[in-house]
């Protein structure tokens, strides 16, 4: 097992039973003090981000991850199903490992899954996806304001506010950090 200096950012790690996601690492030497590590990290199954001090020689375990592309294929009530382009090979996730990324997913759309001892832990999505309004209120005539906006409904069950132009059938961007609209696809 590799000690704490040799953790780099990216790796997962088993800390408490747990895996978490390596997000910062800090060597620090302070003054006449031993060493340590400061690890800022993320657990894999409940999202919860937390710091860590590690004494520079500890040794923490390294988790074999692989990160894989996928394509959304389906939903199922609280399964998602997902398919390996290469092998057809299908993984499904629980509605609670995906989190708000269902919001964002549509039939043949690409995430990144990465997977912790051949299991999928976390979904990670492009920052813009092109969604289809399915409802969205008329804008009322003269009502030229600027930067009035509306709620719209899209494919996903998501609700983003978009200008008034924006009418039902058409195709927009969204951002998948903050779910804004981005602009006509």
């Amino acid at each position: 097992m590799p000690a704490a200096n040799d953790i780099r950012r990216g790796q997962v790690i088993k800390f408490n039973g747990e895996p978490h996601l390596v997000m910062e690492t800090q060597h620090r030497t302070p003054g006449n003090l031993r060493a340590f590590v400061q690890i800022k990290m993320r657990n894999l199954r409940y999202g919860k981000a937390l710091d860590q001090r590690f004494a520079s020689t500890d040794t923490i375990e390294v988790l074999p991850t692989e990160r894989k592309t996928l394509e959304f294929s389906y939903a199922d009530r609280d399964t998602y199903a997902f398919m390996d382009p290469d092998t057809f090979e299908q993984t499904e996730l629980s509605e609670q490992t995906l989190g708000e990324v269902k919001n964002y997913l549509t039939a043949g759309g690409k995430v990144d899954v990465l997977f912790v001892d051949e299991r999928p832990l976390s979904v990670d999505l492009p920052s813009t996806v092109t969604l289809k309004v399915i409802e969205s209120a008329e804008g009322i005539k003269g009502d030229t304001a600027s930067n009035v906006q509306k709620p719209a409904k899209l494919e996903t069950g998501l609700v983003v506010q978009v200008p008034l132009f924006i009418k039902e059938g058409e195709i927009i961007k969204v951002s998948t950090i903050d779910g804004t609209y981005l602009g006509r696809a």
